[in-house]
């Protein structure tokens, strides 16, 4: 008979290999749900000693109901979807993996900011459809080296992301109330206010998390204010640009163009979705991918290991490698 149940809330991979190999040594029966909104995972996971937390939502409301449960662990970096207030009161553990994709976002966000500024996307249509020109792309094209890149949010990926921009000679600044102008110095960038930022980058990349005080930070105020030749890259939550007002902006011409790695209603933690309900999606000079910013073989081997280290740690009454506390 099993020690502990470990459920995994909901998944996308092809099995849970990885999981029971780290938790089936210490007696944890690992079972798989796919309950990818949250509801009615209490009833289903009433018996859980621990909870592999992948798109749920897991609000108080659920946590009440946990009675057995000492550890909610989050496969990702992001902890927004699960109440960690209401588990500290309920004594559950909640984890996460936090450096597992700095790399991935950081070259995935790098890639979709060149591609529009290069204008792959609208040459690789143009070339699609017969047109085999210089100018095809439809627009103006400029050398990177002595542009301006802007960061909002400078984490560790933001960090990361200096190290690979500088050597193509953008000048970088950040904003970030958080972090020093010293320590970004000696990163080589800038600090400035948003608003300079905003005015003053060609390339804009939001890195920072997702937060009530960062809902809708770049809203049609903000976008006002960018450059019209400017392009905005999003790999963080997708709540933290507005879509309507980006839809707005782009389909006006007031802004260059715009990656998005997730949008507002993020379809990952969705029943039913349809590329209707946005409107960005019918824009050409929008780019969207299917929150894949974190994607390798080798960060989701990484996501899924610490997860489950986590919760073996937790039910062994050892501390584990990621504890996220509540904020006070």
């Amino acid at each position: 008979m099993a020690s502990f149940k470990v459920y995994v809330s909901d998944y996308d991979y092809p099995d849970l290999a990885i999981e029971q190999s780290v938790l089936a040594p210490i007696g944890a029966e690992v079972i798989g749900l796919q309950c990818r909104t949250g509801e009615g995972l209490a009833e289903q996971a009433s018996d859980a000693d621990a909870i592999l937390q992948q798109y749920a939502r897991i609000p108080r409301e659920t946590i009440e109901r946990l009675t057995r449960c000492k550890a909610i662990c989050r496969y990702g970096i992001g902890v927004d979807i699960v109440d960690i207030h209401a588990a500290h009161e309920h004594g559950i553990v909640v984890t996460n993996v936090p450096d597992y994709c700095l790399d991935e976002v950081a070259d995935h966000a790098i890639a979709l900011g060149f591609s529009l500024l290069r204008r792959l996307f609208q040459y690789a249509a143009a070339t699609r459809s017969g047109r085999w020109h210089w100018s095809a792309g439809g627009g103006s094209i400029r050398r990177f080296r002595g542009l301006t890149c802007g960061l909002i949010g400078f984490g560790r990926i933001a960090q990361n992301m200096v190290h690979k921009l500088v050597p193509f000679g953008f000048s970088v600044v950040a904003c970030d109330p958080y972090v020093s102008a010293s320590y970004m110095r000696s990163f080589g960038v800038r600090k400035v206010e948003l608003d300079q930022l905003l005015a003053n980058a060609m390339l804009v990349h939001v890195l920072c998390p997702y937060t009530p005080e960062t809902h809708h930070l770049v809203d049609g105020a903000a976008l006002a204010r960018m450059r019209p030749d400017a392009v905005l890259v999003n790999c963080t939550r997708g709540k933290i640009v507005d879509n309507a007002a980006l839809f707005e902006a782009l389909a006006a011409g007031r802004l260059a163009g715009a990656a998005l790695d997730d949008i507002e209603e993020e379809p990952a933690k969705l029943e039913h979705w349809t590329p209707e309900s946005n409107a960005l999606l019918r824009l050409e000079n929008c780019v969207i991918t299917p929150h894949v910013a974190y994607v390798s073989d080798e960060s989701l081997k990484e996501c899924r290991r610490v997860a489950a280290e986590n919760a073996r740690a937790v039910l062994l009454g050892q501390k584990p490698i990621n504890p996220v506390a509540p904020q006070t």
